[in-house]
């Protein structure tokens, strides 16, 4: 069901809107822990390493099918503000077109070339194999999360957030399933583990392909709609690669760090890979409102509601704080308890418990910075701007790696948990003064608008 996000508070509208993301990624996060967990518990701590060297790369491909659905359903959000139903189908056609020529092209040269990749970062070599079965699966599956990525951003485009976390949740008891059959009754170790998330994938975008047909006619496409447009091609690729790029971009640095990190040892390594899942799962408010923002300020300037758009990035900064110290007091208080889900603690060196607390503790302080950086780069987009997130992700990019190769030097493992603090304090920085620029243009345009 679509919702008009032009109408009404805007803090009001972008909880009503976030919480449901929030409570679809939180499930998203449990239901990749299980994975960790069945690595941990029943395959061994090499394993758990093995998932967790390759996080960068997997995000590499992830983070650029969310950057690609959610810069082309911007154009769609935007035409939905302004009552322009043709355009909706047409802009949903060509997505569907692009999508499969830029994932199929993706898909080929990272699967080639994943062992090659895995050894540049100097992949520990007891790990290396597990993790090239992992994530070669996954660069072969990836048309499956590309089309997830894209439905569910077209339906949150349209102000639905409801309907895709009904899809997640659906995936996500697949995947738990497919785990545990292809780990512990067909003993596929790391590649039963991303057969499972390939397989859950492609099933939740085949189910939010034909909901999208059935349940919103205004979003539709007929055989006229998928007439190649190449001024609507190069609009969507000029909001949607950025986008793309950028958390590619930011996954370069992650894989940075991953280094930094293999040189530490495996043990090392699983600390941090378990430290990264109870991250991911106390920050997960702040995508979620990203996705909200995004949405929200792409309608109201479809709208021509200035306004309203300053309000709700206003509204959005509040909630950051907000969550942010909430998440700081899980960061100490939930992650040591968690730690012990993924690893036998009767076989596990306590010291890998202790660093994963370690992590958390360290990055748990600099919340808001990581949160604005959600905020203004991903409502950035929604603005229309490719510019600005590109921007951001590149000085982001380079103070991670500034911060990998010379803290470490100094400060040992705490040195690598500071490298992306410090990253996310760069870009905080400077996203404040280019959405102010960015709005001034915009208020500019519609003045000159009749």
């Amino acid at each position: 069901m679509e919702k008009d996000m032009t109408v009404g508070s805007p803090l009001k509208l972008l909880l009503s809107f976030t919480i449901p993301l929030f409570l679809g990624n939180l499930f998203q996060q449990i239901y990749s822990m299980v994975d960790t967990i069945v690595v941990g518990r029943f395959v061994g701590v090499d394993a758990l390493a093995a998932l967790g060297s390759v996080g960068g790369f997997a995000f590499m491909v992830v983070g650029f099918s969310i950057g690609l659905g959610n810069g082309f359903a911007v154009i769609v959000s935007q035409a939905f503000g302004a009552k322009d139903e043709r355009l909706m189908k047409k802009s949903f056609a060509m997505s569907l077109i692009l999508s499969l020529i830029i994932g199929a092209l993706i898909s080929i040269v990272f699967a080639l070339f994943s062992k090659i990749l895995l050894k540049l970062v100097n992949t520990p070599s007891n790990i290396l194999d597990m993790a090239n079965d992992y994530i070669f699966v996954i660069y072969i599956g990836l048309l499956t999360n590309i089309y997830y990525n894209l439905f569910a951003s077209i339906l949150r485009a349209v102000g639905d957030s409801k309907s895709p976390v009904l899809f997640l949740v659906i995936s996500s008891i697949l995947n738990v399933i497919l785990d545990l059959a292809l780990v512990l009754i067909i003993p596929l170790g790391c590649t039963g583990v991303a057969l499972a998330t390939v397989i859950s994938q492609g099933i939740s975008a085949i189910i939010c392909y034909f909901y999208i047909n059935k349940k919103l006619p205004i979003l539709r496409p007929e055989k006229a709609h998928f007439k190649l447009d190449s001024h609507l091609i190069a609009k969507l690729l000029r909001i949607g690669l950025p986008g793309a790029i950028q958390f590619s971009v930011c996954a370069i640095g992650v894989i940075i760090v991953q280094i930094a990190i293999n040189s530490f040892g495996s043990d090392i390594v699983a600390a941090y890979s378990v430290g990264n899942k109870i991250e991911n799962i106390v920050t997960q408010f702040f995508p979620a409102l990203g996705m909200a923002i995004s949405t929200y300020a792409a309608q109201n300037l479809g709208a021509g509601k200035f306004d309203m758009i300053k309000k709700g990035f206003r509204s959005g900064f509040a909630i950051i704080v907000s969550w942010a110290l909430i998440s700081l007091l899980l960061a100490h208080t939930i992650t040591k308890p968690l730690s012990y889900l993924f690893l036998d603690a009767s076989t596990t060196d306590q010291s890998i418990i202790e660093n994963a607390q370690l992590y958390m503790n360290t990055i748990s302080v600099f919340f808001i910075p990581l949160g604005m950086i959600f905020l203004f780069r991903t409502g950035s987009q929604g603005l229309g701007s490719g510019a600005i997130p590109m921007i951001s992700s590149i000085t982001e990019l380079v103070l991670r790696c500034i911060a990998a190769f010379t803290l470490p030097v100094f400060m040992g493992y705490r040195g690598v948990c500071l490298s992306s603090p410090v990253a996310w304090i760069g870009a905080a920085v400077i996203l404040p003064f280019c959405y102010i620029a960015r709005m001034r243009k915009i208020k500019k345009h519609l003045m000159l608008t009749p």
